[in-house]
């Protein structure tokens, strides 16, 4: 038996869509369970997601392999999240990193100060997936 012919002749159409990067997060907490939580989240749609347990850490990071956002803990030992903040926005090759930071501290002094030293958004802990995706969805233009 023969297959029976097509009525519309099949025609190959290449379409040609750029192909979006996956974003880079870099979450910079001293806590590993935090870190890894907010890593897994963030993995599980779609973002290439890097960790760093101290500012120091996070530094070198950046310097090796700029992310497109960075989510950062305020309270760190050592150097805080605040110092860290200011030493990337004093950085122009890494002016367009959007930087999210993250504390239990949700006084408007507190994030007023985030702001200052050039947070792009502030959020309190604890905080809610959904907010956290929003905020990340927000501040990559997606």
């Amino acid at each position: 038996m023969q297959p029976l012919p097509s009525r519309t002749p099949r025609t190959t159409v290449a379409h040609e869509f750029p192909v979006k990067r996956s974003q880079h997060i870099l979450v910079v907490d001293d806590s590993r369970e935090i870190a890894a939580l907010m890593q897994e989240l963030l993995a599980s749609r779609g973002y290439d997601v890097r960790l760093a347990y101290s500012a120091a850490d996070a530094e070198r990071e950046v310097a090796s392999n700029p992310p497109d956002l960075i989510l950062l803990d305020v309270m760190m030992p050592r150097m805080s999240g605040h110092d860290l903040c200011q030493s990337v926005r004093e950085n122009p090759a890494w002016s367009g990193i959007k930087i999210l930071m993250l504390s239990a501290k949700g006084r408007d002094i507190d994030v007023t100060k985030g702001i200052a030293v050039g947070a792009d958004a502030y959020l309190t802990k604890p905080f809610s997936t959904k907010e956290l995706t929003a905020k990340v969805q927000q501040l990559l233009g997606e």
